[in-house]
């Protein structure tokens, strides 16, 4: 049995498959070794009754996932993976090589993902090209859910969100100043918090505030990411993966072609390609 797994800040998505069928498929909470201990992560992997049932029986897993881009983290996860999964072989890497492999395959091009984070790269074939953009959720995540919800708090804390939106927003969320402060300062997993509004943000996108905000944050990614990519490589397709790239692909797509870009392929989760690709290597 092979496990493939992709992992955001707010979901891991897990493929279990034997003899080229499916056997199982599930959600996780999002496992990222940049901000979670090795004790929560294994935790984690407990407390899930197919990962339980099915640990002995795995003997390889593809693991990628934000946050595992280092070798320390990589490294981190297959510690614990070897733990819990005693007779399996542990590949890790991070989620930009698995958005390219899911949408590209073995092709060339360029590699976007907006989703609970952001980030974007150029893919050779058969490894990212290094670069300096994912600069994680404090400083960067452009256009992700992250900075859709940062700009949001700020705005509800500083009063300049719309009276109406806010009245909904509260609603919604049974929020206050305490909390937004608390959660965004004294919790060990920020981002968590962060990307919980994210529902709240999609069925209020016709709202002229919140699309003024998405339609911000997809401005600054492409401008932060898409244009120097494309300058360095002029001739490359461009593919995404990513709720929010999926959720807004008509304004993604518009504000592409604003800077003379055109997007290839834009693909909401990239497990089930990714399945697809190693159960032909298996």
């Amino acid at each position: 049995m092979i496990a493939v797994v992709f992992s955001g800040s707010r979901y891991a998505d897990w493929r279990l498959a034997e003899k080229g069928r499916i056997l199982h498929g599930f959600r996780t909470t999002g496992i990222n070794p940049y901000i979670q201990d090795e004790r929560f992560i294994y935790q984690l992997l407990n407390k899930n009754t197919q990962l339980i049932n099915n640990a002995e029986r795995i003997r390889k897993i593809y693991f990628f996932g934000a946050g595992a881009s280092s070798t320390e983290r990589q490294e981190k996860i297959e510690k614990v993976f070897s733990q819990f999964f005693k007779n399996a072989k542990v590949k890790v890497s991070h989620d930009v090589l698995a958005s390219a492999i899911s949408t590209f395959g073995n092709e060339k091009g360029i590699i976007g993902i907006i989703g609970s984070g952001s980030n974007a790269a150029y893919y050779n074939g058969r490894k990212i090209t290094e670069n300096n953009y994912g600069l994680g959720y404090i400083l960067a995540d452009e256009a992700s859910t992250n900075w859709q919800a940062r700009q949001i708090l700020k705005d509800f804390l500083t009063e300049a969100m719309p009276a109406g939106f806010r009245d909904k927003f509260v609603r919604k969320h049974a929020i206050d100043r305490k909390t937004i402060l608390d959660k965004t300062y004294n919790t060990p997993n920020p981002n968590i918090f962060l990307t919980s509004f994210a529902d709240f943000i999609l069925e209020n996108k016709d709202d002229p505030y919140m699309e003024g905000i998405i339609k911000k944050g997809l401005e600054l990614y492409v401008k932060t990411y898409l244009v120097p990519l494309s300058e360095a490589y002029p001739d490359a397709t461009i593919n995404f993966t990513g709720s929010v790239a999926n959720n807004y692909a008509d304004w993604l797509t518009e504000i592409v072609q604003d800077h003379h870009l055109a997007i290839g392929t834009i693909i909401r989760e990239p497990v089930q390609n990714l399945l697809k690709y190693y159960l032909n290597k298996n």
